[in-house]
Parts: structure tokens; sequence; C-alpha cells
């Protein structure tokens, strides 16, 4: 499948899902810190994989879809951080990790499927 636009990247698609889920979760939390943080790390895996499509370049779109999966491990992160300290129940936990680790996974065959 030819892509045309990063719009029709799935792992993009997944992302914004991702980075949507997690600004309605965490609109209402007081702590600004984490608020901020995760959803920064969120919405840096589909600006990422948007800002590497469009330059048009290989190696330019493999660093930043590198890039993209770091952020996706720190949303993993911030996801145990959330469950501990009780801003997410554990079904939430679920659903966004996997979702995360749905992305990373996505984010690494794009990354093989360049490469070759």
């Amino acid at each position: 499948m030819k892509i045309n636009k990063f719009e029709d990247i799935i792992s993009w698609q997944k992302s914004k899902t991702l980075t949507i889920l997690i600004y309605n979760t965490f609109k209402n939390t007081r702590d600004f810190g984490f608020k901020n943080q995760i959803e920064r790390a969120s919405v840096s895996i589909m600006n990422n994989i948007a800002e590497g499509f469009e330059r048009k370049s290989n190696k330019e779109f493999v660093y930043f879809l590198f890039v993209a999966k770091g952020s996706c491990g720190e949303v993993r992160s911030m996801l145990y951080l959330a469950k501990e300290l009780n801003k997410i129940n554990e079904k939430q936990f679920d659903e966004f990790y996997n979702l995360s680790l749905e992305i990373s996974k996505l984010i690494s065959g794009l990354i093989k499927s360049i490469r070759t």
C-alpha cells in the first residue's frame, strides 16, 4: 500500500486515538505537571510520525519514527505512575498500555519496511 500522506499511516491514526483518550482522561487532573507530561508525550508520538513523513527523506523519517517510539515508551512509563497514583483504573491502564504497545510495534514494523 502506498502512503501518500501521513494521515494514511496506521500508527499515526492510532496515536491520534491514544492522544485523544489521554487528553479526555486527564482533563480534570489538577496535577498539572503530570498532566502536561503525559499529554506532551502522547502528542509527540503522532507529531513525530507526521514530521518525519513530511521530511521526504527515508533517513530522517526513520530518525523521527525512533523519536516517536521513544515517546511511546514515555507514555507507558507515565501510565504506570498514573495507575499507582490512582489517576486511572486497571481497565484504563490496560486499554492505554495495550494501545501504546501496539503503536510501538507498528512503528517498529514501519522502520523495518523503510530500511529494507
